[in-house]
C-alpha cells in the first residue's frame, strides 16, 4: 500500500497528480550561448536524471565522444545507477553522495581535487550553495544550464475543486500564474515542500498551510496526513 492508498483509506481522500511544468534539454544552439566547451572537463556533477540525458544528447549533437576516463559524481545513488542509460557502470568512475552536496564534496576530497568540473544545473535554479562549497574547497569548476523547464498547459483544470494543492519548485508557482493571471487562493490550501519554493509562494502572496520536509513533516504524504488531521479536528 502506497502513502497515498494509505490517506485515502485512513480519511477518504482523492488524490490527483497534476505535474504543473515539465523539463526539456537546452538544444545546441541554447547550449552555445553560454560559451562552454564540454570536451574541457574530466568529471562532472549531475543531481537529476534530466541533466544526465541532456548532457548527453549533447554530446551526440555536438559530436562529442565522452571520454572513458570521465568522472561523474551523483547525489544520490538513484541518479548515479540511472548513468547506466548512457554508459557502463563502472564503481571505479561513478561516485554518489547522500542526496547533499556536501556529501559530494567528501566524495571528491584531495583525490579527485585535480579535476576540471562541470557542475549540470536547470535554468532557473541557485548555483550558489553548489559554488561556495567548490569555491571553498579551491577546485577548478564551471557551471552548465542543460536543462529549463517548461508550464504545463492546466486550462483544463479548475482549481477551485480542489482543497489542498501540494507545490514543490518555483517553476510551480511561475506556470500557475502563467496559466490562470487572475488566480487567487481563497479556500484552496497549499502545502510548500522544499526551501526554494517557500520564498516564491511568499513573493506570489500564497498562504502556506504546511512547509515540509522537516524533521517532523520529512514527506509529503506526511504533510498532507497533518493538514488532514487537523481538518477532522476541527470539524
Amino acid at each position: 500500500m502506497t502513502p497515498y492508498s494509505a490517506l485515502t483509506e485512513k480519511f477518504g481522500a482523492d488524490f490527483e497528480f497534476n505535474p504543473f511544468f515539465k523539463i526539456i534539454p537546452l538544444s545546441s544552439r541554447e547550449f552555445r550561448v553560454q560559451r562552454l566547451n564540454l570536451q574541457d572537463y574530466t568529471a562532472i556533477v549531475f543531481s537529476s536524471r534530466h541533466t544526465i540525458d541532456a548532457y548527453f544528447a549533447l554530446c551526440d549533437e555536438l559530436r562529442i565522444k565522452v571520454p572513458e576516463t570521465m568522472k561523474y559524481f551523483c547525489t544520490t545513488e538513484l541518479v548515479a545507477t540511472y548513468l547506466q542509460k548512457h554508459i557502463v557502470y563502472r564503481k571505479r568512475k561513478i561516485f554518489f553522495g547522500n542526496g547533499t552536496m556536501d556529501s559530494v564534496m567528501s566524495l571528491i576530497g584531495d583525490k579527485h581535487k585535480g579535476e576540471k568540473f562541470l557542475i549540470t544545473m536547470s535554468e532557473g535554479s541557485s548555483a550558489d550553495s553548489i559554488t561556495a562549497l567548490f569555491d571553498k574547497a579551491g577546485l577548478d569548476y564551471k557551471t552548465a544550464v542543460l536543462v529549463r523547464p517548461q508550464s504545463q498547459d492546466l486550462h483544463s483544470l479548475d482549481l477551485n475543486t480542489y482543497d489542498l494543492i501540494v507545490l514543490y519548485n518555483p517553476s510551480d508557482v511561475k506556470s500557475l500564474y502563467e496559466n490562470f493571471p487572475e488566480f487567487t487562493q481563497g479556500n484552496i490550501k497549499f502545502i510548500a515542500y522544499g526551501k526554494s519554493i517557500v520564498k516564491a509562494m511568499e513573493d506570489a502572496g500564497l498562504s502556506i498551510e504546511v512547509n515540509a520536509p522537516t524533521a517532523e513533516v520529512p514527506s509529503v504524504a506526511r504533510a498532507i496526513e497533518l493538514y488532514l488531521q487537523q481538518k477532522k479536528t476541527r470539524k
